[in-house]
């Protein structure tokens, strides 16, 4: 009896894949060519492989299927589940390659080569951002080509640095707390030369009690002329005349020392950074200091300071022997401890200080349209040197009380300081 369906019998279905006819003869090779007969020979030197597909499950379901393994000739192909990678060798195999259960030895040369590269990348696409939005936040404001007839310039590099008691950007509350009253406009609270060379930088400060004289300048607004009278006056007066462009004149001309670049910092840029970084520890010497005017209340022993405490600390004069002379040493001494604090690896390498340390100095930092990053860091790195022992800082050398109460320079000692940094030779003046 047939059990197939009408028109299904024997060797009626279908020519071309496996006749797979019900007699007890298998098909031949040539009809089931996916199929060999018989179990493959074993590596030569290895383990015999495992009976194939069809030995291992045709004989078991041989009466399930009627007739036995010989119904599919002989079991499927011996290549086909034997672990190979099929028409390859391995290891394991004939052809020499692994086989699928091995994994290739990993290239450890070339992980640390694409590793060191994208780490490469990284970094230089960060700096490379990090600059130019560095350089976005600099405020260009004064133009040093508005100051006329100028010194030549000498070996080195001779920076202006200003602190200025501008308010702009503190709420009434905010001037309060940090003691600096609500007059209008903006006066020189501190202003220092910083010299950098190949011997080493050179603080310098101004006293703002210096007296000195107003010389020919050109508005920096009006552009018009004003001719010099041979006035005597304090030398904050200068910037409180005409600006950065008219102090730049002023220095200039009492001293002969060519100022290659200007940099101002106001009241609220200089709490905002001492915050940024931490605060700033301070020695505070014998008998402490206390000081209504500025805030200040200290006592005596190292101690770190907030960005309020240490902007009273700066200020602070009243409650000095010698006023605003000792007010420059105490400027001189913080600032120092605020760039060594600063230039640190804990803030240089980390970006959660390092930037907003460098926004609330950059926000807040007025300097002049030919100052550079590169300048801006030559000279945060300089004031590092000078509390590192690799500089020098200094009052500008005072012979005395002029005739109107004003400090006057020792005229002897200033021209020798000032052939000393012109030539960017070892200072040896002294300010004593």
């Amino acid at each position: 009896m047939n059990d197939w369906p009408d028109g299904w019998s024997g060797n009626n279905r279908g020519g071309g894949y496996g006749q797979g006819s019900a007699s007890a003869q298998p098909d031949g090779a040539g009809v089931m060519r996916q199929v060999r007969r018989g179990r493959s020979a074993p590596p030569q030197g290895g383990v015999p492989q495992q009976p194939a597909y069809g030995d291992q499950y045709g004989d078991q379901h041989a009466d399930g299927y009627g007739n036995g393994p010989d119904q599919y000739g002989g079991g499927y192909n011996n290549d086909y589940n034997t672990g190979q990678v099929y028409g390859t060798g391995g290891p394991g195999g004939p052809g020499g390659q692994a086989s699928l259960g091995e994994r290739p030895a990993p290239n450890w040369r070339r992980r640390i080569k694409v590793t060191a590269i994208t780490v490469a990348v990284v970094l230089l696409g960060t700096t490379i951002g990090t600059y130019f939005w560095a350089d976005s936040k600099l405020n260009r404001e004064v133009d040093l080509s508005k100051v006329i007839e100028r010194p030549d310039a000498g070996e080195g590099t001779n920076y202006l640095i200003v602190g200025s008691d501008s308010r702009e950007g503190l709420s009434d509350e905010e001037k309060k707390e940090l003691h600096t009253g609500s007059a209008d406009g903006k006066r020189t609270d501190s202003m220092m030369i910083l010299h950098t060379g190949s011997n080493g930088p050179t603080l310098v400060s101004l006293p703002r009690d210096s007296n000195v004289e107003i010389p020919t300048f050109v508005g920096s607004e009006s552009g018009k002329t004003f001719e010099g009278t041979g006035r005597q006056v304090k030398l904050n007066a200068a910037y409180a005349e005409d600006g950065p462009e008219l102090l730049v004149r002023t220095v200039e001309a009492n001293t002969g020392l060519h100022i290659d670049h200007y940099v101002e910092i106001g009241f609220a840029g200089f709490a905002n950074i001492v915050d940024a970084v931490g605060g700033v520890e301070i020695d505070i010497p014998k008998g402490g200091l206390k000081d209504t005017k500025s805030g200040a209340d200290f006592e005596a022993g190292k101690q770190t300071l907030n960005g309020e405490q240490s902007l009273a600390f700066v200020r602070t004069r009243y409650a000095l022997a010698r006023s605003d002379l000792d007010r420059t040493k105490n400027q001189q001494k913080f600032l120092a401890a605020l760039a060594s604090q600063t230039a640190t690896p804990s803030t240089v390498l980390n970006p959660f200080k390092l930037y907003p340390t460098m926004s609330a100095g950059l926000d807040t930092l007025i300097v002049d349209e030919d100052m550079s990053l590169y300048d801006l860091a030559d000279m945060f790195w300089a004031m590092k040197g000078v509390t590192g022992g690799d500089g020098k800082s200094m009052n500008m050398p005072i012979s005395g009380n002029a005739s109107n109460g004003n400090l006057q320079w020792d005229t002897a000692k200033v021209k020798q300081l000032v052939e000393q940094l012109k030539n960017d030779e070892t200072v040896t003046v002294s300010d004593s």
